[in-house]
């Protein structure tokens, strides 16, 4: 996937803020694999479902800790096949561009909310030394 410009103001089925967010964790996957540097438009560029899931559950902890699971199910998230939802409105829409191979069931199962955003949560305690 890559991105081609921010959210429009057309009809959508999930809360603005998930497509928003969804925008960012890709910019924040990309960043994350080391693939920011290269054109929008690159084959470098490009990240997978499955990355894209997984940056989106990383942005998510980041952002919002043990509440990400609660946040994501406000805005209509809850599970990962809902973030290919949301990606694939946004290609339909030209705010997000993809590959022939890409496909929406390249989400689907790619974690479980439960175990990866409440029970796989680890908090850092920086250690003082």
């Amino acid at each position: 996937m890559s991105s081609v410009s921010p959210t429009s103001e057309r009809i959508r089925k999930f809360d603005p803020e998930a497509y928003r967010f969804v925008y960012e964790a890709l910019h924040f996957t990309q960043q994350k694999l080391d693939r920011a540097h290269a054109g929008e438009e690159s084959e470098e560029a490009h990240i997978t479902g499955q990355e894209l899931a997984h940056g989106a559950r990383e942005l998510g902890i980041e952002r919002y800790g043990l509440l990400a699971k609660t946040v994501f199910r406000q805005w209509g998230i809850r599970s990962t096949a809902d973030f290919g939802r949301v990606v694939f409105e946004l290609i339909e829409r030209g705010e997000m561009r993809k590959t022939d191979r890409d496909q929406l069931s390249d989400f689907f199962d790619v974690f479980d909310f439960d175990e990866a955003l409440d029970h796989d949560y680890q908090i850092h305690v920086p250690t003082s030394g």
